[in-house]
């Protein structure tokens, strides 16, 4: 090793430089510096320091321990030896050599090791002789704590034996008082039949003296004996014939006699008969002890046998019955052993706990709080059809069903209760304010060019003043009319999607719908849309037949539609109001409102003015000057200037509240629409609007939302079929499975709907919820949602703003081209016999850009991939209007006269349909491929 420094040798050594100096200086090196270089031999000699002083010896010694015990030596030495060689007959012998090889081998034992396993043998010898003496005085001290555990329980046995006589003393004793006291009554008869007999005076007397005496004599109690209570005790009370006087005094005596006696004298004394009949029951008693197994062998109040009573008894049975396996006899022994006050006991009923159950739940901490292991919660969510691990969430209604199941009482969590305090402040004004009648809600509901924006252009020119004139429809979206009837508030909504949306997500927001149908028109399919819409929220109906003015006008064709939409009119036996009007001429206005009017007046539509407000957001927008801005309708109290309100996840203090007309105001009341700003966010709409007490109690329950929203966000609600065949099962009373219909031509919607209503039995009933032809609009994705409906199309495809639509709410949309498909789904999926499902799914979309003749494969077209991937081995079908026209496959797909595979988005292509020429510009290819899907509960 290199001569190095202090300093790096401590840095080598990990320790610190002051401390490596001073063991040099205790090894006798003079060393002062850090940076001094320290040689090889110091470090030897450092070492050697060290080892001495942890009792390691020197490095002299390490060599010696080191050094082998004993060494072998071999050698070998080859040698010649010249043997003779007798020759033959005459001729003269010659000399052999042969080769001799000697091996030796000699070990030698260094003396040091011999003695050390001379002095080790001692050593060994007196280990052995310690390890004998510690095992004999280790089994002395078992058999002296065996004897003295003997000794215990004799000792206790003896004391509950000497305990069990002196309560049979007690006994004695009462019973002897309680047969004292039934002479002393007895007596007085005793006397008086003495006195009815005076010509035997002494002998009556000396019988019952004598009689007396041998009852004394025979009597058990009298010597401290007690009768066994467990067999007949009443009957052998019976058998002892009472003594007209006892001695009551010398009762105690033998008493204590006996209770001084030997245990054993005491258990045979007790097991003795007070008489001679008594005597030979009891032996029979005993007789059947000694073959009973069961409880009763404890006749004499020895509840718990020792070890000894145990073995003798365990041995007994064996003499008796030897052919009883061993197996049973230990079992027997197992049930007859003593239990201890301490000894363990089961339950008696299992532990039933409370369980908080939130909207959200993960189901390793349910299973915590049920104390029970979390591959039962999963087992149990296995045989529910939940198919869900230890760390995934659950929902509330399938907690509470798992917390039942598994025997337990499911419990709402309260720990957060602002909502329960803001739900119980909303039903507090609800029910103590004083109601009174409010303006009605309208909503203006039709098909497009049938006048509805002029019928509202014309109220709003006639019954607003004219300074307050502006832009109401593009700022606020609703606004009210004053009419000699009263104030009416219309809600200028795109239609009947707004209201659906607003039934969707529960804002009962509108009262009245008004159905605007052009007389010219007749009935068209927005128009029965709107019809399906109010009757699905259950609002009545208003029909105002429009453009009255014009020649063409046929009103009886709007009636006759309606009728078969079962919309009749008043005049027709009906109970719906038909008022004609004209928005140019303002014909039937001023009837159309009386119409409303008196509608109004017919519901009784009333709300509490006096109070905090409540109500519901029309729209919303986030404007850059002024921030979040609400639309809201107030349908409850009073909203003023200055209310904390929450509104959905979102809070504020109003800063300021604006009409229709744009100016501030200071408070809106029932069926008012205004905006209001001040929000902490834009809320949804739809969302419910409070006002309340301050800004904490708006903070906590804005919080608590966005907590709940975003726990349930972790769990899946998606109107799936199996989801909605699974809830059908739950319930005694019929569950209905609604379906939304669309398809190509009227007769496949007609056969389907027909085919469709007739599944269903005693449980289920699959209603059809609305049917059409033509592709699925974003009405009847809006309808789909608003019912839960399963979507079918048959030959038909959801539009662009329809797939928006079936995202956002998580819609189950099937397609199909085979009547009987869609028959034997919706069967198996009623019947819940679901098998392998055959799903197509849109790989790429083309669009027919320009068609070309070509006299190889006819009309080519040319079209640019505008979704996904067009494939040339997938089948393909050819869509017109967002109708299927045909289906089949591809017979070439190029790009710049190279025959490809696939084309990606974006990019174009040529394509010729194999069997089809008639393909046109502005038609779309879909590319498709059909996969097998196994469906699961």
């Amino acid at each position: 090793m290199s001569d190095v420094t202090i300093k790096q040798l401590a840095q080598v050594l990990g320790m610190p430089v002051d401390k490596l100096l001073t063991q040099l200086g205790e090894a006798g090196m003079k060393f002062s510096d850090q940076e001094q270089v320290i040689s090889s031999t110091e470090k030897v000699k450092l070492l050697g320091f060290l080892r001495r002083t942890h009792g390691k010896g020197d490095t002299a010694a390490e060599a010696d321990a080191s050094a082998p015990r004993q060494i072998t030596l071999k050698r070998r030495t080859v040698g010649e030896l010249k043997v003779a060689t007798p020759g033959a007959r005459g001729a003269a012998g010659t000399a052999k050599t042969v080769n001799v090889e000697v091996r030796a081998k000699r070990t030698y034992v260094k003396r040091s090791v011999i003695a050390e396993e001379a002095s080790a043998e001692p050593e060994r010898e007196e280990a052995t002789r310690k390890l004998q003496e510690s095992q004999q005085q280790r089994e002395q001290e078992e058999n002296d704590r065996r004897e003295q555990e003997a000794r215990r329980q004799q000792e206790a046995q003896q004391r509950a034996q000497e305990e069990e006589q002196k309560q049979q003393a007690a006994e004695a004793q009462r019973r002897a008082q309680a047969e004292a006291e039934a002479a002393a009554e007895q007596a007085p008869v005793a006397a008086e039949a003495a006195a009815a007999a005076p010509e035997a005076p002494e002998v009556e007397p000396a019988h019952d003296a004598a009689d007396s005496s041998v009852v004394q004599r025979m009597d058990q109690r009298e010597l401290g004996m007690i009768l066994p209570r467990i067999h007949e005790p009443r009957k052998r009370e019976k058998l002892v014939k009472p003594a007209p006087v006892p001695a009551p005094a010398p009762a105690p005596a033998p008493a204590r006699a006996a209770a001084t006696r030997p245990a054993a004298g005491a258990s045979d004394t007790a097991a003795a008969p007070a008489s001679d009949a008594g005597r030979g029951k009891a032996k029979h008693a005993r007789g059947g002890e000694r073959g009973d197994a069961s409880g009763k062998r404890f006749a004499g109040g020895e509840l718990h046998l020792s070890e000894a009573d145990r073995a003798r008894r365990s041995s007994n049975n064996k003499r008796g019955k030897p052919g009883r396996s061993s197996g049973r006899d230990a079992m027997r022994s197992s049930h007859s052993a003593p239990s201890g006050p301490h000894g363990f006991s089961r339950p008696t009923a299992p532990v039933v706990r409370e369980v908080i159950v939130s909207d959200a739940n993960i189901v390793a901490e349910l299973a915590q709080k049920m104390a029970v292991k979390g591959s039962e919660v999963v087992k149990a969510l296995f045989k529910m059809g939940v198919m869900a691990t230890i760390n995934q969430t659950i929902d509330h209604d399938t907690a509470v069903l798992v917390v039942e199941e598994l025997g337990h009482v499911p419990v709402a969590d309260t720990q957060n209760n602002a909502e329960e305090t803001l739900a119980a402040h909303t039903q507090n004004v609800e029910l103590e304010g004083e109601k009174s009648t409010r303006p009605p809600v309208v909503t203006i509901m039709g098909h497009v060019d049938h006048g509805k924006t002029s019928l509202l252009d014309y109220i709003r020119r006639t019954k607003v003043a004219s300074g307050e004139a502006g832009g109401i429809t593009q700022h606020i979206g609703a606004y009210h009319v004053k009419t000699s009837k009263g104030v009416i508030t219309f809600l200028d909504t795109p239609g009947h999607a707004a209201f659906t949306s607003m039934r969707a997500r529960g804002a009962q927001s509108t009262d009245i719908v008004i159905l605007v149908v052009a007389a010219d028109d007749g009935v068209k399919p927005q128009t029965i849309e709107a019809v399906k819409h109010a009757r699905a929220a259950k609002v009545p109906l208003i029909v105002a037949v429009n453009k009255m003015d014009k020649d063409g006008a046929n009103p009886d064709n709007v009636k006759q539609g309606l009728v078969a939409q079962e919309v009749v009119p008043e005049d027709w036996g009906g109970d719906v109001q038909f008022v004609p009007v004209s928005a140019k001429t303002g014909m039937g206005v001023e009837d159309l409102l009386d119409a409303i009017s008196i509608q109004a007046e017919v519901m009784e539509l009333s709300a509490v003015v006096d109070g905090r407000a409540s109500g519901v957001v029309i729209e919303s927008s986030l404007d850059r000057g002024r921030g979040p801005v609400a639309t809201v309708l107030v349908q409850q109290g009073t909203l003023k200037k200055g209310d904390f309100i929450v509104c959905g996840i979102e809070y504020g203090r109003m800063r300021a509240l604006i009409d229709e007309s744009g100016k501030q105001v200071a408070e809106a009341g029932p069926s008012i629409p205004v905006q209001v700003l001040g929000l902490s966010g834009v809320p949804e709409t739809g969302d419910d609007f409070v006002c309340v007490e301050d800004e904490r109690l708006a903070r906590e329950v804005a919080e608590e939302r966005q907590q709940k929203r975003r726990e349930t966000r972790m769990v899946s609600k998606a109107n799936r079929l199996e989801d909605i065949i699974a809830k059908m099962g739950q319930g005694e009373e019929q569950q209905t499975l609604n379906i939304l219909v669309k398809g190509d031509v009227q007769g496949s919607v007609e056969a389907l709907r027909e085919s469709l209503t007739q599944i269903g039995n005693e449980r289920v009933r699959v209603n059809v919820v609305s049917s059409g032809v033509g592709g699925i609009t974003e009405s009847d994705a809006t309808l789909a949602a608003a019912s839960k409906a399963l979507v079918i199309g048959f030959n038909v495809r959801a539009d662009a703003s329809a797939r928006k639509v079936i995202e956002t709410n998580g819609l189950d949309v099937r397609y199909f081209s085979i009547i009987y498909d869609v028959i034997d789904q919706v069967t198996q999926a009623a019947t819940g016999l679901l098998g392998m499902e055959v799903r197509e799914d849109i790989i790429g979309i083309a669009e027919v850009r320009d068609v070309f003749r070509s006299s190889k494969f006819g009309a080519v077209a040319g079209c640019m991939v505008t979704e996904g991937t067009v494939k040339r081995s997938k089948p393909i079908r050819v869509l017109r209007d967002n109708v299927v026209i045909f289906e089949g496959e591809l017979e070439s797909l190029r790009r710049f006269k190279e025959l490809v595979d696939e084309v990606r988005n974006g990019m174009e292509c040529g394509i010729a349909v194999k069997q089809y020429n008639d393909v046109k510009a502005g038609d779309q290819i879909e590319c498709f491929e059909r996969t097998e899907v196994a469906r699961t509960l």
